[in-house]
């Protein structure tokens, strides 16, 4: 599983309101894209996964969910699928300027691989280096609408604007593509409580 964590006592400055209007901004894109279809077009490959994933139970969702994450893992480019192993080598072992350094080769060299770009976000948010990290979930997200990783990603980031609603609507984007995915579903409930009280 892959995680973008943002430290409770990060100096990241939660009144930034360019920030916080870009991450709106990926927000509705995301909405926008995934209601539509991704910038990108999908593999029939890709489509039957995701179709299968949305109706399957939680033993069948975990094997999709794997399926999936190997099949956007690959660029189709052997060079690409290096950089991008290095770099998340690199986030294993928390090297995280050299994580960048490789992921930002990778996104250099082939602009349309999303997984480039999320990976290289996880770098930045890990290096509390928000600005980039919304960016690059921005880029990820319009080349996979689809990446409920990616969607659960945005979801910490209005976590951290402390915007509870918008951080549950990411999550519930997240849900409807992968329902039985543990972290979005404990993050919903965690929310739900904020959610219900500021509705009444």
């Amino acid at each position: 599983m892959i995680h973008i964590m943002v430290k409770k006592t990060s100096s990241f400055d939660f009144t930034n309101t360019r920030l916080y209007a870009t991450a709106v901004a990926l927000m509705v894109a995301a909405l926008v894209f995934g209601a539509a279809g991704p910038a990108i077009a999908q593999s029939e490959k890709e489509a039957e996964l995701l179709s299968a994933l949305a109706l399957a139970d939680p033993e069948e969702a975990a094997a999709l969910d794997l399926e999936l994450q190997a099949l956007w893992r690959r660029s189709g480019s052997s060079a690409m699928d290096f950089l991008l192993r290095r770099g998340e080598q690199a986030l294993e072992q928390g090297a995280l300027a050299e994580a960048v350094e490789h992921l930002t080769a990778l996104v250099d060299h082939d602009p349309s691989f999303a997984a480039g770009w999320f990976r290289r976000a996880e770098a930045y948010a890990r290096l509390d280096l928000f600005g980039p990290a919304v960016a690059d979930l921005e880029r990820a997200l319009y080349l996979n609408p689809n990446n409920y990783n990616a969607l659960m990603a945005l979801g910490l980031v209005f976590e951290h604007f402390r915007d509870p609603a918008k951080a549950y609507d990411a999550y519930a984007r997240a849900k409807a593509i992968h329902p039985h995915h543990d972290e979005v579903t404990k993050s919903m409930k965690r929310l739900a409580p904020l959610i219900r009280g500021r509705k009444l």
